[in-house]
């Protein structure tokens, strides 16, 4: 038996109907885009902004964002395409499986396991920092041993357990809290937007585009592995920085990925998913644009405080009862995040147990909530007790490399199943294909050659325990495997027509 063999559509889609693996379908096209941004628009708009204007682009870090954003909608609109075609829970691991065959959907779920399960414990460590900021500027400092960086980190373990909890609660009850949080957030990203525009002094923007300038690089483990292997030093300012600018910030839209794992809870996927996917990344531009050109307008570039831009720069117009609202607004911000990676991890975790790549019996959805609750108390567990007493710092990069793997697996497999799979329905189709889902692979595969040579060597690490779990257990217990005459006959005519 092949580990090539692939999982039909039909298939993956019929699984979906089976009464103990069946979800609820809740989710219309305007939960999707509040869980996109959700998940995108954290902490990072408020500090990453700064940083990429102070350090290597200046004003023109608004370009950036631009160029980041056209390159994320590439893998935006590959993502949207399959979604609407495979409305399966699993994300990008589903969609390999469809197109690239068992093992790549193996190595794919096996890094977004990774991805979410570090991101939501790095997250809800940020979320217990700015807590900690937020009840200090309030008169009421949360005790130290604690807090973040204590001994115990119990802010980011209460937060983990309460979303955990609403998480098994149910889908729906979940997106309900997740609504309103994210409504809180955006009014105070607003807000210090329009705040903002008062204080900008238009001299601010001139030169919009710096004088190209060395860049202090690193060395040994900690430089980019595209440096170590072709000594290619990296550039500040000018043309350069703009591009450089542009993979630096592309990390502030990772997130966006999470809203094809809730398709199979989608009511109608053809047309929701696209819709979800591709507005949740719009706003977000618009808003990163927004905050880069404020802040960038208000204190001249080469002044900016790169570790808290905004909040710094509304301290130099005293302004100081506004980093207050910046630190609420992150607060809000990355209790969204958390809550929507805890919920993609879920579902991941669920499509590879209904597949038998991981033990079937965690599989089990409730039989009122229609939730995955089983990998629900597991997923809330294990992030709990990694945010809360783990110093995760060092592996933040993980979760960036993880997700990008996933976006060229996703590129390369839209164009597989187009070749493989022509007569499927898509409710959404990548213009230009092969062309572009082609160059969201090459751009995605850049960008991980831009990531740290220690965050590689993790990562093939990560890879090799999950290629010797896949041998040992998964290729073995497979249902693809297990019942060969129905999931794997290669001699069976295709068939053509169930698209949903």
């Amino acid at each position: 038996m092949s580990v090539m063999r692939t999982k039909s559509v039909e298939r993956s889609i019929a699984d979906t109907e089976a009464p103990e693996f069946r979800l609820k379908k809740s989710l219309s096209a305007l939960d999707l885009t509040i869980f996109g941004v959700g998940v995108v628009i954290g902490a990072g708009i408020f500090t990453l902004t700064g940083r990429a204007a102070h350090e290597v682009a200046g004003p023109a870090i608004v370009v950036s964002f631009v160029v980041a954003a056209i390159a994320c909608a590439l893998a935006a609109m590959c993502y949207a395409e399959f979604a609407s075609t495979v409305p399966v829970s699993g994300s990008a691991y589903t969609f390999s499986y469809a197109s690239l065959g068992e093992l790549f959907a193996w190595i794919i779920g096996w890094d977004l396991i990774l991805e979410m399960f570090l991101g939501a414990s790095v997250v809800a460590q940020g979320w217990s920092a700015y807590l900690g900021v937020l009840m200090e500027q309030l008169g009421a400092p949360i005790p130290a041993e604690i807090g973040y960086g204590g001994t115990v980190d119990l802010m980011a373990i209460l937060l983990v357990l309460v979303l955990g909890a609403l998480m098994t609660l149910g889908i729906r009850e979940s997106m309900r809290v997740n609504l309103v949080l994210v409504g809180v957030k955006l009014f105070i990203v607003l807000f210090v937007i329009v705040a903002g525009i008062m204080f900008i002094n238009p001299a601010n923007y001139s030169p919009f585009v710096p004088d190209p300038a060395p860049h202090e690089s690193t060395t040994g483990l900690t430089q980019p592995l595209l440096q170590f292997l072709a000594g290619i030093e990296p550039t500040a300012f000018g043309v350069g920085g703009i591009f450089a600018g542009a993979a630096l910030v592309f990390f502030a839209y990772i997130g966006f990925d999470v809203v094809a794992t809730t398709a199979e809870e989608t009511k109608n996927p053809q047309r929701d998913m696209p819709i979800g996917i591709i507005a949740s990344l719009a706003i977000c531009t618009l808003l990163y644009c927004a905050v880069a050109f404020v802040v960038t307008g208000m204190v001249r570039y080469d002044q900016l405080d790169p570790a808290a831009a905004l909040a710094n720069a509304f301290a130099y117009h005293g302004q100081d009862w506004i980093a207050t609202v910046i630190s609420a607004g992150a607060v809000a911000g990355l209790t969204t995040v958390v809550l929507t990676l805890l919920i993609g991890a879920t579902r991941i975790i669920f499509a590879m147990a209904r597949d038998h790549l991981l033990p079937g019996a965690l599989a089990k959805v409730h039989p009122t909530r229609r939730t995955p609750w089983l990998i629900s108390i597991i997923v809330t567990v294990v992030v709990a007790l990694v945010a809360g007493f783990t110093p995760v710092g060092i592996l933040e990069e993980m979760v960036n490399i993880g997700t990008l793997s996933a976006f060229v697996l996703v590129s390369v497999g839209v164009v597989v199943l187009r070749r493989t799979r022509p007569d499927l329905k898509r409710g959404f189709r990548v213009p230009w294909s092969p062309f572009l889902p082609l160059l969201s692979a090459a751009i995605c595969t850049y960008l991980m050659l831009n990531l740290t040579v220690e965050t590689w060597l993790r990562f093939l690490i990560w890879l090799a325990i999950g290629i010797v779990i896949y041998f040992a257990y998964s290729h073995r217990h497979s249902r693809l495997g297990k019942d060969a005459e129905t999931y794997y006959n290669p001699a069976e005519p295709r068939v053509v027509g169930r698209d949903s």
